[in-house]
């Protein structure tokens, strides 16, 4: 007969027993009548704890689930980790929030609690994008920040992004600090939850006014803009905070073409026309898909519930619409600001940009070629802002990104930002059209420039508490057992980011790694091809990376040469015997 472990029904029996709300106490209350172990297990063998973007989960009561208690308690290890980094001083902090369902609840009860800890609470007014929050912690001068959102997960989900005084979110070793001081709350009575109102600052669109007039600055192709406003360009928000932002900033830019996707442009936290609110999917974009196709558009696009990520459609040589990967839509944000910036004789040797190392290393190519430098981090776009913080004052950031769809222009923002994101994307396919060619055609052009490059993600979901075993399972065979040859391709490097360091399969020579400890583990094969595995620091997932590339010769060749590309992904995952 299954019955729960006591260690989880004493962490049950505090919640029944606790300074929780009755209806909390019900719904816990049912599960063990109706003897749901497994949902008990799933919602209370941990604490949540903090990954590559923060705090997220399922929300519904528990230890292991998002809810105001789990808030309420990360804020206020938040709060004692704040006054203990910065004694006497006035702590300053911004929130803002997503289209979420219990978003604008969860950010008031951070809200509540930093003001009840003696903070000055800058709180938007409404529902704003992840980048503007990670802005205006810059332009207020706050020591911290935090986000409301779950990004792209499911509706079930939501989290909270916690920000440092650079604007990018917290790394190591304040993140385990913020979590050392949650655990060291022995009881939700501990936490602050009567707010002060006079601590709390609404901020408006002033706000967005200061963002938006500051992202205007990073355009490059101005006059190419004013021969094409009328570029036709799909935009879909996806029931999130890209809306009214994006359009408004390519109103900005100077397109004056900007088709809405009526049917999502109104933010929804159910999201009732999509399976899943990622702009990673071909679903997610078919409303934005069928719009385009209508108007013969230049340009799909499609933001996430924060707006951090964009997703992006093109016309083929056929005419037929297709989705560019991650990949292969930073390499061409990369390829476009460099080849611009190089134009307007603004590349001097001291320029820089950052990917992470999971991320296409066509962009390293393409950067080394302008003599700027590429500098690849760990997975999790707060590793690309602790990167351009370290640089700050030496070196200029133009760009950078990461395969999961996430980008940024420029330094004003220190997270991924779709909205300027969106607004680059439609400046370079103007400057293209404006070009004679397309965003396709300079595709081509840049794989013979460089090498034809394709790359897949292959994500294997692994839910609860046995699947986070079966996860950390696979990863020790790989350690223990790793593969000497893949596709026909021997393994010459294995890196293991964990351990720190890279081991020379030929020669037994190894090296460091100069990264923070990661649990990952990339596979380099003597044909240039490479496969990262990872266990996802925001999801219930182990992902593998694989990256391959070959010469191209001539555009015409496109279609065989990503064809035997991609049977060549198929082969080094099926040898992978995953």
């Amino acid at each position: 007969m299954q019955t729960l472990r006591p260690e989880i029904q004493q962490r049950i029996d505090t919640w029944l027993a606790g300074n929780y709300d009755q209806k909390t106490k019900n719904t816990i209350q049912d599960l063990l009548d109706n003897k749901a172990y497994d949902e008990l297990t799933d919602a209370f063998y941990k604490d949540l704890d903090f990954g590559t973007g923060g705090l997220r989960g399922i929300m519904g009561p528990g230890s292991n689930r998002v809810n105001v208690y789990t808030i309420g308690m990360a804020t206020q290890g938040l709060a004692n980790f704040l006054t203990k980094t910065y004694p006497g001083e006035k702590i300053k902090v911004a929130i803002a929030h997503d289209s979420r369902i219990k978003s604008p609840l969860f950010a008031q009860t951070a809200a509540g609690v930093l003001s009840a800890n003696g903070f000055t609470v800058y709180s938007f007014d409404a529902l704003r994008p992840t980048p503007e929050l990670s802005f205006a912690i810059r332009e207020l001068g706050c020591h911290s920040g935090v986000m409301v959102t779950a990004s792209h997960n499911p509706k079930e989900y939501n989290g909270y992004k916690v920000y440092g005084s650079n604007g990018g979110q917290v790394v190591a070793p304040h993140d385990a600090n913020i979590i050392q001081e949650v655990r060291a709350i022995d009881s939700i009575d501990q936490v602050k939850f009567a707010a002060i109102e006079e601590n709390i600052v609404t901020i408006g669109s002033e706000m967005d006014e200061k963002y938006l007039s500051e992202l205007c600055k990073l355009s490059i192709s101005q006059e190419e803009i004013k021969h094409q406003s009328d570029l036709k360009i799909v935009f879909s928000p996806i029931h999130g905070t890209g809306s009214p932002m994006v359009p408004d900033a390519l109103k900005r830019f100077g397109f004056d073409n900007v088709q809405v996707v009526e049917e999502q442009a109104m933010p929804d936290g159910n999201f009732p026309t999509v399976i899943y609110p990622n702009p990673e999917e071909e679903e997610a974009l078919s409303m934005a898909l069928a719009k385009g196709k209508e108007i013969d558009a230049d340009l799909v696009m499609a933001t996430d519930p924060d707006a951090d990520r964009v997703g992006i459609a093109i016309q083929d040589a056929k005419g037929q619409f297709m989705l560019l990967n991650g990949n292969q839509t930073g390499a061409l944000l990369i390829y476009y600001l460099l080849n611009a910036w190089e134009k307007h004789g603004k590349i001097d040797g001291n320029q820089y940009i950052v990917k992470t190392i999971v991320t296409s290393y066509l962009l390293d190519k393409i950067a080394d070629s302008k003599n700027v430098e590429c500098y690849n981090t760990l997975t999790g776009f707060k590793h690309i802002a602790q990167c351009m913080s370290d640089l700050e004052g030496q070196k200029t950031f133009i760009g950078g990104g990461e395969e999961s769809y996430g980008y940024l222009v420029g330094d004003i923002v220190r997270d991924k930002d779709a909205v300027v994101a969106a607004a680059i994307i439609a400046e370079m396919t103007a400057y293209y059209k404006d070009q004679g060619s397309s965003l396709y055609e300079t595709l081509l052009a840049m794989y013979v420039e460089y090498g034809c490059y394709q790359e897949k993600l292959v994500s294997f979901t692994k839910k609860g508490k046995r699947g986070a075993e079966e996860i950390q399972e696979m990863m020790a065979s790989f350690r223990k057992n790793p593969p000497t040859a893949l596709a026909g391709e021997e393994v010459i490097t294995i890196k293991d980011y964990q351990e720190g360091k890279a081991h020379h399969v030929g020669t037994g020579s190894s090296e460091q790694l100069d990264f923070p400890k990661s649990n990952v583990l990339q596979f380099v094969t003597d044909n240039g091809s490479i496969i990262s595995a990872r266990p996802s620091g925001t999801e219930p997932k182990i992902k593998f990376y694989v990256s391959v590339n070959s010469p191209l010769e001539h555009t015409s060749q496109y279609e065989e040469t990503k064809n035997n590309l991609l049977k060549r992904i198929d082969q080094l995952i099926a040898d992978l015997n995953i």
